[in-house]
């Protein structure tokens, strides 16, 4: 099935392997990060297969470190390359953030400022990668807590350029840009304005938080929890304006029975079913 007849679709979790297998849902799809299955056999990697076999199966990395101040590691793109010839996957995307600093690696995706430097060393990396992998790969945009200085960009038009020097796609994620606008004190509305939505390939759909610490002040990507109302609004919004594209419930934490999961992907699926495609 090609990206474009995609509807709505969901994080995969092992916990849920024995019943996604089974199900039937129209449009459904499967969401993975890839990290977890850069093997050449095992259970985990079996069951990706199976899974692939009834439905079509993105990747969505969180290790390529593209905004390192380094070139993507050959070994991982090698492997990443060979999951994408054994899935052949409907989509494969990656954050615009760093996460390696001399060969450590760091649990998180780590802003940098938007400079003239930083737009040439990730383009070559985004590059790069497409080069390896034969395809064009989707760029997230990311979550911000706290403002930092130093850009040469803003954030829609660093996005955009990445897309004219590489043929890269976009990865909307909708919750990021209301958590983003949330944080900064800026608004959700305008960012997505100014967005770049001919280049978008997929949209992300998630739950967030408030911080333990400092309450509504500072909202945490959490990915534990149903998505907020605030962000279905910008997410109508978004395919309202754009038609409907490929869209993901992303659920990482405090994982619920995959029935309710189904219930939150169905308000997706109906929504991008009503969607009228753009000419």
């Amino acid at each position: 099935m090609a990206a474009a007849h995609l509807t709505a679709g969901l994080s995969l979790k092992p916990q849920h392997y024995a019943q996604a297998v089974q199900c039937k849902d129209p449009g459904l799809w499967w969401e993975v990060h890839p990290e977890n299955y850069l093997a050449e056999g095992g259970p985990r990697l079996a069951w990706l297969e199976a899974i692939r076999a009834r439905h079509p199966v993105a990747l969505h990395g969180v290790s390529l470190s593209l905004a390192a101040d380094a070139p993507p590691d050959e070994a991982h793109l090698a492997r990443l390359a060979a999951l994408a010839r054994r899935i052949e996957p409907a989509l494969v995307s990656e954050h615009l953030a760093w996460s390696t600093w001399r060969e450590h690696y760091l649990p998180d995706l780590l802003p940098f400022p938007r400079t003239h430097a930083a737009l040439a060393r990730i383009a070559a990396n985004i590059a790069r990668t497409q080069e390896v992998l034969q395809r064009p790969i989707a760029i997230e945009n990311p979550t911000h807590y706290l403002h930092i200085d130093g850009h040469d960009w803003a954030e829609t038009d660093f996005l955009a350029e990445l897309v004219r020097r590489t043929g890269c796609h976009l990865l909307l994620d909708v919750n990021n840009v209301h958590i983003s606008a949330h944080n900064l004190g800026t608004r959700a509305e305008d960012y997505l304005a100014a967005f770049p939505l001919h280049a978008v390939a997929e949209i992300h759909l998630a739950g967030h938080h408030a911080d333990p610490e400092l309450g509504e002040a500072l909202l945490i990507d959490s990915h534990d929890a149903p998505v907020a109302d605030a962000v279905w609004a910008l997410y109508l919004r978004v395919i309202a304006a754009n038609g409907p594209l490929p869209t993901l419930i992303e659920r990482d934490d405090q994982l619920p029975e995959l029935d309710v999961l189904l219930t939150e992907r169905d308000r997706a699926h109906a929504a991008l079913t009503e969607a009228q495609p753009c000419n």
